[in-house]
C-alpha cells in the first residue's frame, strides 16, 4: 500500500484542489507512470464546467508547428504567431491549458511554451492569455529514466508537487463508479500490493509494480488496470484463453496476468445473476475469497432497485467478511449507495453494523 508521506507527497484529489485553490500559480504535477496526474483535467472541468474553456496538449509529441505558426502582416512589416486552436485561445473565456510530459518535450517546445509559464500575462505567440486562466504541467520523476528534464529557470517559476500513487482503497472507491470489470476489482482488492510504489521503499521483491531499477515491460498502475478492464477483459468472451492472457500480459505485466487469469476462471464458476436474484436461498455460494470477491464487485456493478434486496438475502449467507465488502464498497458509489438505502434488507443490515461504513 502507498505511503502517506505527509508534506512530501500529495493525492490527486489534493493536487486538483491546489490548482483549483491557487489558480494563479504554476503547478508541476510529477509522479510514477500511469497513476492519473492527466485525469486531474476531468476534476477541473467538473469544477469550473463551462465558465472555462479546456486544452490538453501532449507535449511529448510536439512539434513547434504544433503550438504556433508564424504569419507575415505585410502592411506593417512585421510577423505574428497565430496559436494553434487546440490551446482553446479563440474561445473568448479563460483557459485551462494542461501541458502533459511537459518535461519530456524537446527543448525547443519547452522554449516556446515557456511563456504560459509565467504568473502575470502568460501569453502564447502574440496572445494573451484572459484573466484567470490556468497552466499546469505533468510529468515522471527524474530518477526514473523515462526522459524527462527541465531547466532550472524553468523550475523557478513553478511549483512542484509531488503527487502520490492511489493505494488500494482508493483505487477500488475510483473503479467502482468508473465500470472497470468486476475480475479487476476483485483482484486488486485480494492483492492490495499491486497498488503499491517503488517509493514506498521495500518493494524489490514486489513483481507487479513499475520500478526504474527493473527491466521489465508492462506493469500494474491504474491506467493499465484501466485498459486491462475496459479493452480486454470485457471482450473474453470473443477470445481464446491464449489470446486473453497474451494481451493481459502486454497490458499489465505477467505476474499479474497470470495471477488474475483465474480470477476469470472464478468467474465462469459463479452461479448467474438470474439465479441468485430469483432464488438467494438456494443459489450456490462461492467458496474461494477469489471467487467471493469477484462475486461481491461484480454484484456491484450490476445491483439495482429491483436486486437489491434478494441480493442482500444472498449476501447475508457469505461470511461477515464479504458482506463488510459489498456494502462499504456500495456505499462509496453515490449512484449505487441511493439504491442501497431503498431497500429496507440493506438500512436493516447497515444499521446493525454502522461501525465498519
Amino acid at each position: 500500500m502507498s505511503a502517506l508521506n505527509f508534506g512530501t507527497t500529495v493525492s490527486l484529489a489534493e493536487a486538483a484542489s491546489l490548482i483549483i485553490n491557487c489558480p494563479n500559480n504554476r503547478f508541476f504535477l510529477q509522479g510514477e507512470p500511469g497513476i492519473g496526474k492527466s485525469s486531474i483535467m476531468g476534476a477541473l472541468e467538473k469544477h469550473f464546467g463551462d465558465a472555462y474553456a479546456y486544452a490538453y496538449f501532449d507535449c511529448a509529441q510536439a512539434d513547434l508547428g504544433d503550438i504556433a505558426m508564424p504569419s507575415i502582416n505585410r502592411d506593417q512589416q512585421i510577423t505574428e504567431y497565430f496559436a494553434n486552436a487546440i490551446f482553446q485561445i479563440q474561445s473568448g473565456k479563460p483557459v485551462v491549458i494542461m501541458l502533459d510530459e511537459f518535461t519530456k518535450a524537446p527543448q525547443p517546445v519547452q522554449n516556446m511554451l515557456h511563456p504560459l509559464l509565467e504568473a502575470r500575462k502568460p501569453r502564447l505567440g502574440n496572445n494573451v492569455l484572459r484573466d484567470g486562466s490556468i497552466v499546469l504541467m505533468t510529468g515522471n520523476m527524474a530518477g526514473e529514466g523515462l526522459g524527462d528534464t527541465v531547466k532550472p529557470h524553468t523550475r523557478n517559476r513553478v511549483t512542484t508537487v509531488t503527487v502520490r500513487k492511489p493505494d488500494a482503497d482508493e483505487w477500488l472507491a475510483w473503479a467502482v463508479t468508473n465500470n472497470i470489470d468486476p475480475v479487476v476489482m476483485a483482484w486488486v482488492n485480494q492483492f492490495p500490493h499491486a497498488m503499491a510504489s517503488y517509493m514506498d521503499g521495500d518493494q524489490e521483491s514486489n513483481p507487479y509494480i513499475f520500478n526504474p531499477k527493473r527491466m521489465q515491460g508492462s506493469f500494474v498502475s491504474g491506467r493499465s488496470l484501466q485498459l486491462a478492464s475496459n479493452d480486454v477483459l470485457k471482450q473474453r468472451d470473443k477470445l481464446t484463453a491464449n489470446a486473453l492472457l497474451a494481451a493481459m500480459v502486454g497490458t499489465i505485466g505477467e505476474s499479474a496476468a497470470r495471477d488474475m487469469h483465474a480470477f476469470v476462471e472464478y468467474q465462469d464458476q459463479l452461479p448467474t445473476w438470474d439465479e441468485i436474484t430469483k432464488e438467494p436461498a438456494k443459489a450456490k455460494l462461492p467458496e474461494s475469497p477469489g471467487a467471493c470477491a469477484v462475486m461481491v464487485f461484480g454484484a456491484i456493478a450490476k445491483i439495482d432497485r429491483n436486486t437489491i434486496t434478494p441480493f442482500m438475502e444472498y449476501v447475508e449467507r457469505m461470511a461477515p467478511e464479504w458482506q463488510a465488502v459489498f456494502a462499504v464498497n456500495l456505499s462509496k458509489n453515490p449512484d449505487k449507495k441511493q439504491i442501497g438505502f431503498t431497500s429496507t434488507k440493506f438500512r436493516d443490515w447497515a444499521l446493525a453494523n454502522v461501525d465498519i461504513l
